[in-house]
C-alpha cells in the first residue's frame, strides 16, 4: 500500500513529488516567465541536481515527473499545484495562467503513485500550494493573495471540510507587484512544528497572533537578505525537524538558524531559485511526512 499524507511542514520527509529541469526551461521566453536577470537555463539545471542531491541523501523517496518539452517551464516548482493533505491529494488551480497545464501531470502522477484524489479546484478559484501551510492535521492556514483567490479558498475549505479540517485564510500583501510570486511561504517557513522562520514586517497581524497562540517560536529573518533575495532566503525546506535545506548565499539567515539549534545545508540557487522566484519548498511537493 503506498504511504502518503502531510499533516504538518517539519517531519521527516518520506516521499516527495518532483520534476527535473530541463528542455522546458532551457527554452523559456524570460519575460514571459518573469525570470530574472540572473537566469541562466544550464546553470539552473544544474543548482537543481545539487538540490535533488540533498533531498535524495535525507532518505526521501522521490516520485519523478518528467520535462518532455512541454513547455511548463515552471513546472520544477512543484509545490503549486497540487496539495497533499493526511488523507489524499487535492488537485489546485494555479493563479498563474500559464502553469494551468501543469496540474494534468501531477494528477497523473498521483494515480501512477497510488495517492489518492479527494477533489479539485475549478472554475474562477484558484490556489497554489505555496499559499498553504499546515499546522496539524485538523488545520491548515492559506493566504489570499494574487496567486490564491476567494473562490479559490472556498472551494478548498469545503473539499477539506469533509476531512476533518479547518481552513484559517489570511490576506497577504502586494509587495513586488502583480507579476511577482508572492506566497504565504514567502513570509512563513516552519522548520520545526514550535519553530517558524518569518518576515515579520509583512506578516498579517492576525496570522502572527495565531502562530503565537500555538506556541510557535519566530525566528526573524534578515531584511537585507530577504529583500536581496526576493524572499527566496527566508523559504527553507525541513527535511526533518530542524533538518534544513536553504540557499547559498545568505551567512546571517544560516546563521540565525544554526542559533535557535537546526542543522542546515545549502546548495547554490541564483539562477534556480532567485531569478525564478521561488525558493526550495516550492521545488518539491511533499507526498508523505510521518
Amino acid at each position: 500500500m503506498a504511504e502518503f499524507g502531510v499533516r504538518d511542514m517539519s517531519s521527516p520527509l518520506r516521499r516527495a513529488l518532483m520534476r527535473r529541469p530541463g528542455k522546458s526551461l532551457a527554452a523559456a521566453d524570460t519575460a514571459a516567465w518573469h525570470y530574472g536577470a540572473g537566469f541562466d537555463a544550464e546553470t539552473a539545471i544544474g543548482q537543481y541536481a545539487q538540490f535533488a542531491t540533498l533531498v535524495e541523501q535525507a532518505g526521501t523517496e522521490i516520485v519523478w515527473i518528467e520535462d518532455k518539452g512541454d513547455g511548463l517551464a515552471d513546472g520544477m516548482f512543484t509545490q503549486d499545484p497540487v496539495l497533499m493533505t493526511p488523507h489524499g491529494a487535492v488537485l489546485l488551480r494555479p493563479g498563474k495562467a500559464m502553469r494551468r497545464k501543469e496540474v494534468a501531470l501531477h494528477e497523473a502522477a498521483c494515480k501512477k503513485a497510488g495517492i489518492p484524489l479527494l477533489g479539485q479546484i475549478d472554475g474562477f478559484g484558484t490556489v497554489e500550494g505555496g499559499d498553504a501551510i499546515w499546522l496539524d492535521a485538523e488545520t491548515l492556514l492559506i493566504g489570499r493573495g494574487l496567486r490564491t483567490n476567494d473562490e479559490g479558498i472556498a472551494q478548498l475549505a469545503t473539499i477539506l471540510a469533509a476531512q476533518g479540517v479547518d481552513v484559517l485564510s489570511y490576506d497577504l500583501p502586494l509587495w513586488n507587484g502583480d507579476d511577482a510570486c508572492f506566497h504565504l511561504s514567502s513570509i512563513v517557513s516552519p522548520v520545526r512544528r514550535d519553530l517558524a522562520l518569518v518576515f515579520a514586517p509583512l506578516l498579517p497581524v492576525a496570522l502572527y497572533q495565531i502562530l503565537q497562540e500555538w506556541g510557535i517560536s519566530l525566528l526573524e529573518a534578515p531584511a537585507e537578505e530577504f529583500r536581496a533575495s526576493k524572499g527566496t532566503s527566508l523559504q527553507v525546506l525541513a527535511l526533518k525537524p530542524g533538518q534544513i535545506v536553504m540557499l547559498s548565499g545568505y551567512p546571517e539567515t544560516r546563521g540565525v538558524l544554526e542559533a535557535a539549534g537546526c542543522t542546515v545545508q545549502s546548495f547554490d540557487g541564483d539562477a534556480l531559485c532567485v531569478a525564478c522566484e521561488g525558493g526550495p519548498t516550492g521545488l518539491v511537493s511533499a507526498l508523505h511526512r510521518g
